[in-house]
């Protein structure tokens, strides 16, 4: 277990790298720079000229690439263009947010994909079958920020039970626990909603497969109750490629992160990175960036783990 996690590190640093490279290229070619958005009116090439030598953007682009993979190796990722703050302390401010936000959706998702998936798959081509299928169809093709819009005129502005945006109440003399989770359950029900559609789809396939194996047969065949049958024996097999498709869902997530941030204005690394992106500021984009990479490679090993507690004749060599 220890050489395979040792390799599996050592793969990443490659990928790391190249994620990096793309990342610092294509940030410094697309239109548009800090200092036409710092100095806005008041532009000039005089101006211009002076500030990219403050921060350093007149030097070649490999040169400002080596400058900035020696400050990633000593953990400092710069200062913000934008908010005048270290890096470090906007992601350290804004990432518990996302990490609760994507976490709770994760939870909740995975919860009612595996419940309906499994049911789809125990009653399939039956009329639940086909009603659950529309549903997930319908949300698995609806935009996320249309969702999100929708809740809010729903539960917001219509019925007034929820919050439309922000993480507490700026009226409230104390904030409350109870007031953070009203604040998050929409931004939350938008993310896991859409993602619990296709996640519920693979659950119903990988079902009807595992129903059809000689192990289930057999099971049902000694006598054990069709409950034992479906939750001992169907439900956890079926459940493993759910868990590798979580590995490889992370950067869908905390990408839907970023919109549905920008619709609730939930303070999280989506809105970090949105507002971030209009202003050109490539310290905070570039840790974001690579945040998100991290996190990735560390989903996807994170399954891998997970795969072999699940099903014990899984050996890592």
């Amino acid at each position: 277990m220890l050489r395979y996690t040792v390799n599996r590190f050592l793969q990443a640093i490659p990928a790391l790298i190249g994620v990096s490279v793309i990342t610092f290229i294509l940030l410094h070619v697309v239109p548009g720079t800090p200092a036409q958005v710092m100095l806005g009116q008041h532009y000039t090439a005089a101006r211009a000229a002076a500030l990219d030598h403050r921060l350093g953007l007149d030097k070649p682009l490999i040169v400002q690439y080596l400058v900035w993979v020696e400050n990633l190796a000593r953990w400092r990722l710069g200062y913000s263009y934008t908010y005048d703050l270290p890096v470090a302390s906007l992601i350290a401010l804004n990432l518990p947010h996302t990490l609760v936000l994507v976490g709770v959706s994760i939870m909740f998702a995975h919860l009612f994909a595996i419940g309906l998936g499994t049911l789809q798959g125990y009653y399939r081509n039956s009329v639940f079958d086909y009603i659950v299928t529309v549903v997930n169809y319908f949300f698995y093709a609806m935009p996320g920020f249309w969702f999100g819009i929708v809740l809010i005129e729903i539960f917001s502005i219509g019925l007034g039970i929820f919050p439309s945006g922000g993480i507490t109440n700026p009226a409230a003399p104390v904030q409350t626990f109870g007031s953070y989770v009203a604040h998050l359950i929409l931004p939350a029900s938008a993310l896991a909603v859409t993602s619990m559609a296709g996640w519920a789809r693979y659950m119903r396939s990988t079902v009807i497969e595992a129903t059809e194996q000689d192990y289930v047969r057999t099971a049902r065949a000694k006598g054990l109750s069709e409950g034992r049958v479906m939750f001992i024996h169907v439900l956890r097999n079926s459940v493993l490629p759910l868990i590798t498709l979580l590995g490889l869902s992370l950067p869908n997530l905390f990408a839907g992160a970023l919109v549905t941030e920008d619709v609730f204005n939930y303070p999280g690394m989506g809105l970090l990175f949105w507002n971030a992106s209009l202003e050109r500021d490539y310290p905070v984009l570039l840790a974001i960036i690579m945040l998100l990479g991290a996190i990735t490679i560390g989903g996807n090993f994170l399954a891998d783990i997970l795969y072999g507690l699940v099903d014990p004749r899984i050996q890592y060599g």
